[in-house]
């Protein structure tokens, strides 16, 4: 016959059982969050842009989408970007262009609509789904060739205005990430990657200017110029865009 344990034994037994579910529980709640990261959340607000800027400004390229407001006008990006070239699309007001940059020659690839609407009218057939070459004084030229520029446009993205914070622990796609903000978010949120490199993942801009996010960091591709058949050289300046 199986004897019966003394109850002291079955209570001692009992309040083991009990303490390693409070001390799990304790252990699980005090967790690092910080823990098998790349250390950047633990820093200051200040420190964790530096840092990320940084880290953005030394990758060889990026993937950047999303929409940018400016003066007054909103434009939609998708835009590979690396430091001798970009490629991509752009939307404003429901049309939507290709752009291509190879070292300093910009082109714009655009349907005849694009092309009607904002030039002489007919002028769009010859040069619909062409590349055609933007002369660096035609005013398209500053206009655009920001859009292909990762220096140009990171560093001009890449701020948050007003006090800086830190603003916990979030997820971007499957990465952690700490998120810092200007002002509380009126002066924008930047999400930084806790994981590999602290590049930037997510920018919400201040004053609702847009929110953009950011792929494919260190991951290069390749900017050629197009064939001749597929070029249009319209001279010194283009159908007014």
């Amino acid at each position: 016959m199986t004897a019966i344990p003394p109850v002291r034994n079955r209570r001692a037994a009992l309040l083991g059982a009990v303490c390693a579910l409070v001390v799990t529980g304790l252990t699980g709640c005090s967790e690092d969050p910080d823990a098998g990261t790349n250390g950047v959340g633990k820093l200051a607000a200040d420190k964790i842009q530096s840092t990320s800027v940084s880290a953005a400004g030394a990758a060889g390229a990026v993937r950047l989408s999303g929409t940018v407001v400016t003066s007054g006008r909103t434009y939609t990006l998708d835009m590979r970007l690396k430091s001798d070239g970009g490629s991509g699309s752009v939307t404003s007001k429901g049309s939507t262009f290709g752009l291509l940059r190879v070292g300093e020659q910009l082109y714009l690839k655009a349907d005849a609509d694009f092309w009607n609407s904002n030039g002489d009218s007919g002028v769009g057939d010859s040069l619909h789904g062409k590349y055609v070459k933007v002369p660096q004084g035609d005013p398209s030229y500053k206009k655009f060739s920001g859009f292909t520029d990762k220096d140009v446009l990171l560093s001009s993205l890449l701020t948050l205005h007003g006090t800086l914070a830190t603003d916990g622990h979030h997820d971007q796609n499957g990465v952690r990430t700490i998120r810092i903000t200007g002002d509380d978010g009126s002066g924008g949120t930047l999400d930084v990657s806790l994981e590999g490199k602290p590049y930037p993942l997510r920018l919400v801009r201040a004053g609702g200017a847009g929110t953009l996010t950011f792929s494919d960091w260190g991951k290069s591709f390749a900017v050629t110029e197009p064939a001749d058949d597929d070029t249009v050289d319209y001279g010194k300046q283009l159908p007014s865009s």
